[in-house]
């Protein structure tokens, strides 16, 4: 096993790539930019390394000052959680050249799945089933016009890179198209450096379902079973949940070895997730495969007991899966929500600044994968997500009634989130039956507003904690009328 590794992330997935190597015994170094000097994962790790100012194409982007941070601590092996480099095939493939082991899939898989041409193809090769539509990118709009008229509108325009929900579009009529099409070129080319777009058939009551896979060096694969995450804003989930309300026994089993071999069809090592959409009849038809660790893999992680970063640890430093497909026995329940620094009342934008005061809930059942504390700062460079919000019960209606309780429970003061929105997701009917679909926020919430309900019982929260008188328990050696600061509280750190 490794003794050192570099997590080349920020936020609250590093910090859970932190808290996994600490369990095994493994040091960690964090990397930051200007703007995270003082940021929890830097103060989480055994080491820290400054790679560049706050932007992330000078910092957290840059590819050079990452493994020079690496060989400069002398880690084995690089983490790149999810988002920046975590799907760059040159960063995965500079790791190869470097001798660092990079935790994820070999270079030429990321490089094959990121584009979604090449990754449909592998898929139709390997027997998968592939939503409807080109097989080839195009931008000719004569072309993409007969296609849409074969597949029937409406459609959807696709970037073959990146993610994200970014270089989409939803094509409801012919006269749309050619805008359509030039705008979701244009914002790809603008996000990924590639303005290639492909259309697909569009699916107004569909499921977005994915299924976490691990395959190991010696020809092993399996499946987590699934993760329903069809709760969707803009493209971005929001809420995720297993099982699926939507799978039956049949069904899932189904999915589950479409799943296994879409994974073996693209060669893949490590732990990926094979993301499928499922349609009002059932048929399920591959999406897309995310040749990384996904957001909300914490619900597979509750149901199964299973922890996915030592898995991918392991397999990364040459060990066999420890287990078989049929020892993996999900149980239970599990919801995430997703905890962003945004404001509601003004469309869900980023909501940056500095937070003044964070009470996580507690109780059993509940995670809280946080990445920032009280007096933390909320940068405006990065992705604006504080935490990812944990449930686990017995059953999906308990673990509904968790999760708006530890909702309730959550206070956080100087920057807006969107804990009400959920709670209202939550609570509504068609959630709780179970009828979640990827229009479901636009079919029944396109017109939210917030309440002011929680205002004051936040503000209450935070006077009260204002008035107490400092605590030290806990924080060993301090004298018992010693005020403690977040950094005292996040244990041994180095810059």
């Amino acid at each position: 096993m490794f003794k050192k590794i570099l997590v080349a992330n920020r936020g609250e997935i590093a910090l859970r790539v932190i808290s996994t190597c600490r369990e095994m015994g493994i040091e960690t170094v964090a990397v930051y930019s200007d703007v995270d000097i003082h940021a929890a994962h830097v103060l989480a790790a055994d080491h820290a390394v400054r790679i560049g100012p706050p932007e992330p194409s000078l910092s957290y982007l840059n590819i050079d000052a990452v493994i020079e941070a690496a060989k400069a601590t002398n880690a084995e092996a690089i983490h790149p959680g999810y988002g920046f480099l975590s799907e760059n095939p040159e960063f995965a493939a500079r790791c190869e050249n470097e001798r660092i082991v990079f935790i994820g899939p070999p270079s030429r898989v990321i490089r094959d799945m990121g584009d979604k041409i090449t990754a449909r193809q592998i898929m139709v090769r390997g027997g998968v089933a592939v939503t409807p539509g080109l097989t080839t990118a195009a931008t000719d709009p004569d072309t993409l016009l007969r296609e849409a008229e074969t597949l029937g509108y409406p459609v959807l325009i696709k970037a073959t890179a990146g993610g994200g929900g970014k270089g989409i579009r939803v094509v409801d009529a012919p006269a749309d198209m050619v805008e359509a099409c030039e705008a979701a070129s244009r914002e790809a080319l603008s996000a990924f450096g590639n303005g290639d777009i492909y259309i697909e058939k569009f699916f107004t009551r569909a499921r977005h379902i994915e299924f976490q896979v691990l395959a190991d060096n010696f020809g092993n694969t399996i499946h987590l079973f699934e993760r329903e995450c069809s709760v969707q804003r803009r493209h971005q989930k929001i809420i995720e949940e297993t099982p699926s309300p939507a799978l039956t026994p049949d069904l899932r089993e189904e999915m589950g070895q479409a799943a296994v071999a879409a994974a073996k069809a693209a060669d893949y090592v490590n732990a990926g997730t094979v993301e499928f959409l499922v349609d009002e009849r059932n048929n399920f038809y591959f999406l897309e495969m995310n040749t990384r660790l996904q957001v909300e893999h914490p619900v597979t992680e509750m149901t199964t007991g299973i922890d996915l970063v030592r898995g991918q640890l392991e397999i990364a430093a040459g060990t066999p899966l420890r287990y078989t497909q049929d020892e993996i026995v999900p149980r239970g329940h599990s919801i995430e929500c997703r905890i962003y620094a945004e404001d509601p009342e003004q469309g869900f934008f980023p909501c940056p600044g500095r937070i003044n005061f964070i009470e996580e809930p507690k109780g059993p059942g509940i995670r809280n994968d946080c990445g920032v504390y009280s007096g933390a700062e909320v940068p405006v460079e990065y992705d604006p997500i504080l935490s990812k919000l944990v449930v686990h019960a017995e059953s999906r209606q308990l673990a509904i009634a968790k999760m708006v309780k530890a909702l309730k429970d959550y206070v956080i003061l100087g920057v807006r989130t969107p804990t009400d929105f959920l709670m209202d997701l939550l609570r509504s009917e068609p959630f709780v039956q179970g009828e979640v679909f990827t229009d479901f926020i636009d079919r029944h919430f396109s017109d939210w507003q917030p309440g002011t309900a929680g205002d004051a019982m936040a503000m209450l929260a935070f006077i009260a904690d204002e008035l107490a008188p400092p605590k030290a328990a806990g924080i060993p050696g301090a004298a018992k009328d010693t005020e403690i600061t977040p950094f005292q509280t996040l244990g041994n750190w180095q810059l």
